[in-house]
């Protein structure tokens, strides 16, 4: 007799399902390591990520300044991955009570997936404020997307004040803003300043000395987290190429030619870029659970109490460093987020086979902030080093992080390549017809709302689209 179908709930596979959410650091290592210990036919291993490479987000700034091509900081998923499914989309709601996620393909579909263990590593986005114009007139520095477009931004600044007889109109095209004193806006700074300061000797007729490159941050002081010494010594290098530092101070309000300090200043200026911090991915809020300043309260053990088989990790959770101790929390980097997908691995294939899972422990190695040419601050384990040797530390740093052989190389190329002949200051126009806000590079109103996400998981959509959304890519790139 066929027994009764369970209308309530999907019957659970014998084989259990292991979902994979991102393909940043934490996913990819995540997925590369159960890969390896997975036995055959063991678990079923699917990866959910909108891009099909992982993204090497510190020398974001490096391809901005066109130091190195966009292929050289992404790692092809597929050369790390190779068992587990790529599922190219982004998660765009969970449902823990339901074990699913619903997921928006990059051709617009939405489709529900679901799991026995499910891995969060949807990372972040950069941090919005509720200042006048932001959401309309900044540009961030957290995809190849942003940095690509600006480059070509910045760029067309210099061909357009080179080709106006209109002084103020010169004054506002050379005078750029970057809000944010942490690694990423100081070093966004760093290399953009190099840029437009060898660019502009091409150029006739434009005065390299009206160029303003402006470095705003609130904290007192420049990337503290590096000490007062060597964070001095960033601003004593910065401050000697020309770049104006406003610590103490942030930004009141944005127009599309004017940006006005909160120290009353107003800076005719046409180029804001926002790397004011970063903020846990959309995806978190979707859970209802507990969070820590947005990121999702997880044990050491990497799960989220109160939800069974969620375990969650990298930017988007408040993992406990119980190196440190008390109540710290890891901070969101590159180095954490890999070795807590390490970590992950081991305690998925703990749960998968009924063992003790393990908490995730590791004593930082130490921080490295490449400002151009010789010149870096670093800190490895540590140590503070400036100038020549701080820089071969970071450089080293950055290629031993870079997962595949190919990647190390055209990077190391690269580098040579640009430091023998220099750059061609070339406008590429693949950016040229998007918007050019953070909610459109980074997606930020992609997500469901809990109503929505009830609906798609209780209609059992499984391999077919719901209405139409916009797609992450334009249609013609996504047929």
């Amino acid at each position: 007799m066929t027994a009764p179908r369970n209308t309530k709930a999907p019957r659970k596979s014998t084989v259990p399902r292991i979902l994979i959410v991102g393909g940043g650091f934490a996913g990819m290592e995540c997925a590369h390591k159960l890969e390896k210990e997975l036995e055959p036919g063991e678990a079923v291993l699917k990866l959910i990520s909108p891009t099909d490479h992982q993204l090497y987000l510190p020398l974001l700034p490096h391809v901005a300044s066109g130091v190195l091509t966009p292929q050289s900081v992404a790692v092809p998923l597929r050369r790390m991955v190779r068992r587990a499914s790529i599922i190219p989309g982004g998660a765009v709601g969970v449902d823990p009570q339901a074990k699913a996620v619903v997921v928006r393909k990059i051709n617009g579909e939405t489709i529900v997936e679901r799991y026995d263990h499910l891995v969060l590593t949807p990372g972040s986005v950069t941090r919005q404020f509720d200042i006048p114009g932001i959401d309309e007139y900044a540009v961030g520095m957290k995809t190849l997307a942003e940095a690509a477009w600006i480059r070509d931004h910045v760029i067309a600044q210099l061909d357009l004040a080179a080709a106006s007889s209109d002084p103020a109109e010169r004054e506002a095209r050379l005078q750029f803003v970057v809000v944010g004193g942490g690694y990423a806006g100081t070093e966004t700074a760093a290399y953009l300043q190099r840029l437009t300061t060898a660019a502009v000797k091409r150029y006739q007729g434009l005065d390299p000395r009206q160029i303003k490159w402006h470095l705003v941050d609130v904290a007192p002081k420049l990337m503290p987290e590096l000490g007062e010494r060597l964070g001095d010594k960033a601003m004593e290098i910065l401050q000697k190429r020309g770049l104006h530092i406003s610590l103490g101070v942030s930004v009141a309000k944005v127009t599309a030619d004017t940006v006005t300090l909160t120290d009353g200043r107003e800076l005719p200026c046409h180029t804001l870029i926002w790397t004011a911090g970063v903020a846990p991915s959309p995806l978190i809020a979707t859970l209802g659970a507990e969070t820590n300043r947005g990121r999702l309260v997880v044990t050491p053990e990497l799960t989220v109490p109160g939800l069974d088989g969620v375990f969650a990790l990298g930017d988007a959770a408040a993992v406990p460093d119980i190196v440190k101790g008390d109540d710290a929390i890891c901070p969101p980097t590159a180095q954490h987020a890999m070795r807590q997908g390490w970590a992950a691995a081991r305690n998925v294939l703990a749960a998968v086979r009924g063992t003790p899972l393990t908490p995730y422990r590791h004593k930082d190695l130490g921080l490295v902030v490449d400002l151009g040419g010789i010149q870096a601050v670093s800190k490895p384990m540590g140590v503070q080093l400036t100038g020549l040797p701080a820089q071969i530390v970071a450089r080293g740093y950055h290629l031993a992080a870079l997962r595949t052989g190919p990647a190390r190389f055209r990077t190391a190329a690269n580098w040579g390549l640009n430091a023998v002949a220099g750059d061609d200051f070339v406008r590429t126009g693949f950016q040229r017809n998007r918007p050019a806000t953070l909610k459109d590079f980074e997606m930020t109103d992609a997500y469901l709302s809990p109503e929505e996400i009830h609906a798609a998981v209780t209609s059992g959509l499984k391999d077919r689209s719901m209405s139409p959304q916009k797609p992450d890519l334009p249609a013609s790139e996504a047929r």
